[in-house]
């Protein structure tokens, strides 16, 4: 199954975030997968090192990497 989706991140959610922000005040909708809060929600414990996902659509990638990589930075 191909995805209009592309992971522009991985890390802590708290960042994941901080990026989500900025890319909503530039019009670009970002998903955010976070397996250790999917699983707590469905009632399973987890050990999970706490990382999420971070997923814009294909044609926003150059766009909302530049965003990443000005959050990184600070």
């Amino acid at each position: 199954m191909e995805s209009n989706y592309e992971k522009i991140y991985t890390g802590s959610s708290f960042v994941a975030h901080r990026i989500v922000s900025k890319l909503h005040g530039l019009g670009i909708e970002a998903v955010v997968k976070d397996e250790a809060e999917s699983g707590r929600l469905a009632g399973f414990a987890t050990t999970s090192s706490g990382l999420v996902d971070l997923f814009v659509h294909k044609d926003e990638v150059s766009k909302a990497t530049s965003i990443v990589e000005e959050e990184i930075k600070e």
